[in-house]
């Protein structure tokens, strides 16, 4: 087996960095590469396997380049994703996208009640209908919804030409605007507004992964769905419809973008466990979600720990464990309440 290199004294990539180095040894399920001089990286398990077609075309020397998923594991070796990096690279594209404004035509995959499905590169994007020129926005007189999404059906397979507005990596998403905004009339209307600022604001559009605000014509503005409430929030259509009335928090204003938040207005469930609950402390929690890293565990609504897949033989032994909806003892592994963060491990 192969031992890991690794210089203690060299800081080693952390994880979602970018690295590359040679392929140093290639193997029926697993690749070894040269980290030097933070050490051997390696692509094995669920990694393998997402890059099987492109690990058949690599070969010993070959310098490649690779996302880091964790900084080093129980064999010293640092753990790494092909599909990642390819990923990383198509953001990386998507960002310069943004800063340039390129036009680029886009078939229209699908419609909803909020606007129109694009794909770009691989990647699932949104058009909100706000962000639609005059020609392609639906004019329906009651604004009925079912009216609306029957219009937009009916630019499905159509090419428009977008320009992307917004990045959601985490989401694996894109936001496309059809309007072509005067980028200095954009940052005369965002020079109006603070981060910190209390606004009242309309919803404009509801996606998976959060709700659009219309602050003014002109400028709209994302809530990201961890950003709706302290509480596990799945579907923030059962939260909002469009049209209604919210006050929101800015909390970011960055590269013509301004973002929001509701639970920010809200009083923090965290501030509660500060300085009563430490690193070992046993207690009470039930499990809410399961997530590709683990599961959820709930203490308090909006108090919630991740129980780390690690912690069990394998993902479907936590999943069997650790059932949806049931209470459970947990010792605190970290807890750190200021930045909305814990792990926990099971102790039945």
């Amino acid at each position: 087996m192969l031992k890991s290199i690794v210089n203690r004294s060299v800081n080693k990539p952390s994880v979602d960095a970018l690295v590359e180095g040679p392929v140093i040894l290639v193997q029926k399920s697993s690749v070894f590469i040269d980290l030097s001089p933070f050490g051997t990286g390696i692509i094995y398990g669920k990694e393998f396997i997402n890059a099987k077609d492109i690990i058949k075309k690599i070969s010993l020397g070959d310098v490649i380049k690779a996302k880091v998923v964790e900084t080093e594991n129980a064999d010293g070796y640092t753990e790494l994703s092909l599909k990642e990096a390819r990923q990383a690279v198509i953001w990386n594209e998507a960002e310069k996208a943004i800063k340039t404004k390129i036009v680029m035509n886009l078939e229209i995959k699908d419609a909803n009640k909020g606007g129109l499905i694009l794909e770009w590169q691989g990647i699932q994007g949104f058009l909100p209908a706000s962000q639609l020129k005059s020609e392609h926005y639906p004019r329906v007189l009651d604004s009925d919804k079912d009216k609306i999404l029957k219009e937009l059906k009916k630019l499905v397979g159509q090419s428009i030409g977008v320009i992307i507005i917004s990045t959601l990596p985490k989401e694996g998403k894109l936001i496309f605007s059809e309007k072509d905004n005067n980028p200095e009339e954009k940052k005369e209307i965002l020079s109006k507004y603070n981060v910190g600022d209390t606004v009242n604001c309309t919803v404009a559009g509801i996606v998976d992964f959060g709700v659009f605000l219309k602050l003014e014509d002109g400028l709209e503005g994302l809530v990201h769905i961890s950003e709706l409430d302290w509480g596990l929030v799945e579907d923030p259509r059962a939260m909002f419809k469009v049209g209604d009335k919210v006050q929101a928090k800015v909390i970011e204003i960055k590269d013509g973008k301004i973002s929001f938040s509701l639970k920010a207005l809200k009083e923090n469930p965290w501030k509660e466990f500060e300085g009563k609950l430490k690193k070992g402390d046993i207690i009470k929690g039930v499990v809410i979600k399961y997530n590709k890293h683990g599961a959820l565990v709930s203490i308090k609504e909006g108090v919630a720990g991740l129980v780390h897949n690690s912690t069990f033989a394998s993902e479907t032994k936590l999943r069997e464990k650790l059932e949806l909806g049931k209470n459970y003892n947990f010792q605190i592994t970290l807890f750190e309440p200021k930045d909305q963060k814990m792990t926990l491990v099971n102790l039945e």
